[in-house]
C-alpha cells in the first residue's frame, strides 16, 4: 500500500467529481413544484420605503407571491444578527440596529433587500420584480467611512453619529511614556482597501416546508450549517432545531463570505410555508454578489511606531476606522477588534501597545471577515511601519525585523495573545536565501540600465487560527463556543466513516481527513469516508472558517481516534485471549507481544460487530466513537514572505518578477495541498494590492465596481512562479501539532508588494490598488518634486 498517511503529497480524492462536472451544488438540486425568487433591492443608498404597490398578474406572468417586511412582521420572524458583543471605552455595548430579512420601514444600501417575487420560474420572478412598484423617499448618504461621523445621514435612529462602538485594546499610558523616551518615531497613514469576495459559486439557497411533517429543509452555499440551523431556529425563531435540517453540499470556495446567515436563505425556508410547503430556489446573479455579499477590509489607520537609537521597538499606537457597512453582519463586529487588534504585535517583542477601533456605520454592503479577517489588516499595518521605520532609521529591513524578533516562547504580548511556539529568524534566514537578497543589488542596477525601478519588500506575518478555547472567546463577547465534534464510524467490514462537524469548501478535507485516519489506523485510504455539511448526519459542529480545520477538526478527530483504537485493543485482547497490556498496534494490525498472534484491523472491525469472543456485559459490540475537542490556545502560522519587482516608469506597470514564502505551519498532513493554499492566498493578496478595490460614487451612493469590467480579479499574468520553503515549530496545543494555512499568503502578501513598490518608487505613501494610473501618477509627483 502506497504512503497516503500524513506528510505524504496524496491526490485530492475529491477532484475527481469537480473536474468530471459529477460535484453537486446548491444549483444542481431542483426538487419537485419547486417555484424561484428573485429580489426586489433598493437603487438608493438610503432611503425610507413609503409604499410597495404590484401590478395585477396575469396567469402567463407565473407569480406566485410577492412579499415585503410587513409580511415578515406579521410573522414575527426575527432580524440578522451579529454573534460578537463589543463594549466601547466607556462600558456601553455596541449600537446594533435591526436587520430585518426584507427591509421595513427603510432601505440603508444600494442592494438592501426590499421585497421579494415567487414565481414558476427564474424568467418569470425577476420580470415581475421588475414591475413591483416602490416608492422611496430619499435621504441623504453617506459611503466613506472617514466622514461617515459628521455626515446628516442618520443610518439607525440607535447609533446617531453612525459610531457602533469606540473600543480600544491595550496600555495607554505605558504607550505614552515609551513614546516619551523615543529616539526616533515613524508615523504612517494607511488605508485597507475594501474588497468584494467573489468565489467561483455564488451564493445560493433552497427552502422547502413539509406540512405533514411540520419539518424545514434548507439547501444552501454555507461554510458552517450548524451555525446557520442554531441562528435561523434560535434568533429568526422559524422553527425548532430538531424541526429544520440545514444541508450545505458541495461548496464553490467561501473566503469567509460564506460563513455568515443572509437575507435571502432565510427567506427561502420562510416563504415556502408562506407559499403551501412549495420548495423555493435562489440563485444569486453575479451582480447581486457584488452588492449584497458581505465585502471584506475597509480600514483608515493613523499609526505610530517609537524605536530608541539602536532600532529597538519600544511601543506602536494605532487609531482605526473600521467601517462596518449599512449592517452588522453576523462576525462583523469581532473582526476590527479581537481578530485585528490582538495580532499587532507581530512578529516582534513590542512592550508597548494601544489600539483604539472605532465601528462606522456606512450606507453600503455590510463588511465581516474575508479570507484572514483582520489579521491581513494587522499585518499591512505592522509590515508596513516596520518596513517604513527601518528606511527612516537607515538600518537594512531584514535586520531590522532580525532585531526586534520575539525569540523566546511562550510570550505574553501586550495585546493579549501568548504565542506558544515559533522560530521567525529561522524563517527569515531561509526566505533570505531562497531570494538571493544579497544579490539584490546587482539585479536593482541591472533593471535601471534597462530603465525599470526595481524595488523589494517583507512581510514577516504571524496570525492567530483556529479560536479558542471557549471560555476565552466566550469572555471577549464570543456569542457560541469554537470547539469542534467527530464522529469515527468502524463498518463491519473495517471501511471508515468520519463525521465532522468542520466543512470543506475547497480545502480538500475529504483527502486530508483520510490521511489521518490512514495513518493512525493504518487502512487503505479508500477505505474512508469523510461526512460533513448535513445537519441530520453530523449532530453539531462549528465549521470552517480562521483556518481551523486541521488544528480543531482534525484535533477532534484524533481524540475519537484514540477512542476508537482504544476499544480496539480490548476487542482484540479478548479474541486473542491476551491481556490488554500485552496488546501493540502497529500498520494496522494487533499483535500479542512475543507471540505470532496478530489481527488485522479489518478482523477486529468484524468482532466488534459478531460479539461473539468478548463478554458484552463488560464491552458493548460495535466500533463507534464521539469526541468535542477544545482547544487550549490559539495556533500561530507565521513566516516571511519577499516579493520582487520591477516598474516600467513611462506606463506604471507593475510586474511581480519573484516571490519567495518561507511558512512554518507546524506539522503538515499534505504538502501538495498546504502549497496550493499558499498559491491561492497569494494570489489574492496580490489582489489587494495590485487590481481589486470597491468604489462606492461619493455623489449618489452607488456600487462603481459592480461586475468584473470594473472590478479587477488577478489573473494568472499577474503572479509570478512562487517558490515555497517552509520551517517548522510545533503547535503545542493540538495533539497534531498543527498550526493552519489557509489564510496566511493573504495576510502577508499585501504589504509585501507595497513594501517592494515603495521600494522602487522611493516613496512612503502608496494607496492599494497600486494600478498602473496609481503608479505613474506617483511618478509624476515625484518628479515635479525633484524638479
Amino acid at each position: 500500500m502506497m504512503d497516503t498517511g500524513i506528510g505524504a503529497r496524496v491526490r485530492r480524492k475529491e477532484d475527481h467529481r469537480f473536474i468530471t462536472g459529477k460535484g453537486q451544488y446548491t444549483d444542481d438540486i431542483n426538487l419537485k413544484d419547486q417555484t424561484y425568487a428573485y429580489f426586489v433591492r433598493s437603487p438608493h443608498a438610503h432611503a425610507t420605503i413609503k409604499s410597495i404597490k404590484e401590478p395585477e398578474w396575469a396567469p402567463e406572468d407565473g407569480v406566485v407571491a410577492v412579499f415585503t417586511g410587513e409580511h415578515v412582521a406579521e410573522d414575527k420572524i426575527g432580524g440578522l444578527i451579529c454573534g460578537w458583543m463589543i463594549h466601547s471605552k466607556d462600558g456601553s455595548p455596541m449600537k446594533a440596529g435591526p436587520h430585518p430579512i426584507l427591509a421595513q420601514g427603510k432601505a440603508r444600501y444600494v442592494g438592501d433587500h426590499v421585497a421579494v417575487v415567487i414565481a414558476e420560474t427564474k424568467e418569470q420572478a425577476k420580470a415581475a420584480a421588475a414591475r413591483v412598484d416602490v416608492t422611496y423617499g430619499v435621504l441623504p448618504h453617506v459611503v466613506d467611512v472617514a466622514k461617515a461621523t459628521k455626515s446628516k445621514a442618520q443610518i439607525h435612529d440607535v447609533a446617531p453619529d453612525n459610531t457602533v462602538f469606540e473600543w480600544s485594546l491595550g496600555d495607554k499610558a505605558a504607550t505614552e511614556a515609551a513614546f516619551q523616551r523615543a529616539h526616533h518615531v515613524t508615523k504612517l497613514d494607511l488605508v485597507n482597501n475594501r474588497l468584494i469576495p467573489n468565489a467561483m459559486e455564488p451564493r445560493a439557497a433552497i427552502g422547502s416546508y413539509d406540512s405533514g411533517s411540520d419539518h424545514y429543509t434548507l439547501y444552501t452555499t454555507s461554510q458552517n450549517p450548524h451555525v446557520a440551523r442554531l441562528v435561523i431556529s434560535a434568533f429568526h425563531g422559524l422553527a425548532p432545531e430538531h424541526k429544520l435540517r440545514v444541508i450545505a453540499p458541495d461548496v464553490g470556495g467561501g473566503f469567509g463570505s460564506k460563513i455568515f446567515i443572509y437575507a435571502e436563505e432565510v427567506v427561502c425556508v420562510w416563504a415556502s410555508k408562506r407559499i403551501g410547503g412549495r420548495p423555493i430556489k435562489w440563485t444569486a446573479e453575479r451582480t447581486e454578489s457584488f452588492l449584497a455579499d458581505a465585502h471584506g477590509r475597509d480600514h483608515v489607520t493613523h499609526a505610530e511606531l517609537a524605536m530608541d537609537k539602536d532600532g529597538h521597538i519600544l511601543g506602536l499606537k494605532c487609531h482605526t476606522l473600521a467601517s462596518m457597512g449599512a449592517y452588522l453582519s453576523t462576525f462583523a463586529s469581532c473582526v476590527p477588534t479581537y481578530l485585528y487588534a490582538t495580532l499587532l504585535s507581530g512578529q516582534y517583542a513590542i512592550p508597548a501597545i494601544y489600539a483604539e477601533v472605532d465601528a462606522i456605520y456606512t450606507n453600503t454592503a455590510p463588511v465581516d471577515a474575508y479570507r484572514g479577517a483582520g489579521r491581513p489588516e494587522a499585518t499591512y499595518l505592522v509590515e508596513r511601519i516596520v518596513e517604513t521605520a527601518a528606511r527612516e532609521m537607515k538600518i537594512d529591513p531584514a535586520e531590522f525585523r532580525r532585531r526586534n524578533f520575539v525569540t523566546s516562547f511562550p510570550h505574553q504580548t501586550p495585546v493579549i495573545m501568548t504565542y506558544d511556539a515559533g522560530d521567525y529568524d529561522a524563517s527569515l534566514k531561509k526566505a533570505l536565501e531562497i531570494a538571493d537578497y544579497k544579490g539584490f543589488p546587482a539585479r536593482k542596477a541591472a533593471a535601471a540600465k534597462q530603465g525599470k525601478l526595481r524595488g523589494i519588500g517583507f512581510a514577516n506575518y504571524i496570525e492567530a487560527c483556529g479560536i479558542a478555547p471557549s471560555a476565552a472567546v466566550g469572555s471577549l463577547g464570543a456569542g457560541v463556543g469554537l470547539w469542534e465534534s467527530a464522529e469515527v464510524r468502524v463498518n463491519p467490514v473495517g471501511t471508515i466513516e468520519v463525521l465532522t462537524g468542520s466543512h470543506s469548501h475547497g480545502q480538500g478535507h475529504e483527502t486530508t481527513f483520510a490521511q489521518l485516519v490512514s495513518d493512525r489506523l493504518g487502512v487503505d485510504i479508500n477505505s474512508v469516508a469523510i461526512v460533513h455539511g448535513d445537519t441530520d448526519k453530523v449532530q453539531f459542529g462549528m465549521g470552517t472558517y480562521g483556518s481551523r480545520s486541521g488544528a480543531v477538526g482534525m484535533s477532534a478527530i484524533s481524540k475519537a481516534l484514540d477512542k476508537v483504537e482504544a476499544k480496539a485493543r480490548k476487542i482484540a485482547a479478548h479474541v486473542m485471549e491476551a491481556a490488554e497490556g500485552d496488546i501493540e498496534f502497529k500498520n494496522g494490525s494487533f499483535s500479542v507481544k512475543g507471540t505470532d498472534k496478530k489481527m488485522a484491523f479489518g478482523e477486529v472491525a468484524l468482532a466488534a460487530y459478531v460479539a461473539h469472543k468478548f463478554p458484552t456485559s463488560e464491552i458493548e459490540p460495535g466500533l463507534k466513537e464521539t469526541a468535542f475537542y477544545d482547544p487550549s490556545n490559539f495556533t500561530f502560522p507565521a513566516g516571511c514572505h519577499i516579493c520582487e519587482v520591477e516598474i516600467d516608469t513611462e506606463t506604471g506597470v507593475t510586474e511581480i518578477v519573484s516571490w519567495t514564502a518561507v511558512d512554518d505551519f507546524g506539522t503538515v498532513i499534505n504538502p501538495m495541498i498546504v502549497e496550493g493554499q499558499v498559491h491561492g492566498g497569494i494570489t489574492q493578496g496580490i489582489g489587494q494590492a495590485l487590481t481589486e478595490g470597491c468604489v462606492y460614487d461619493s455623489e449618489s451612493g452607488q456600487l462603481l465596481t459592480g461586475s468584473y469590467m470594473d472590478y479587477c480579479m488577478p489573473r494568472a499574468t499577474d503572479v509570478p512562479s512562487f517558490k515555497l520553503g517552509f520551517t517548522e515549530t510545533k503547535c503545542p496545543s493540538n495533539p497534531l501539532g498543527m498550526k493552519g494555512c489557509g489564510e496566511a499568503g493573504a495576510i502577508a502578501a499585501p504589504a509585501a508588494v507595497m513594501n517592494a513598490m515603495t521600494d522602487a518608487l522611493g516613496v512612503k505613501d502608496l494607496a492599494m490598488p497600486a494600478s498602473p494610473h496609481t503608479v505613474w501618477k506617483t511618478l509624476q509627483a515625484t518628479k515635479m518634486a525633484a524638479e
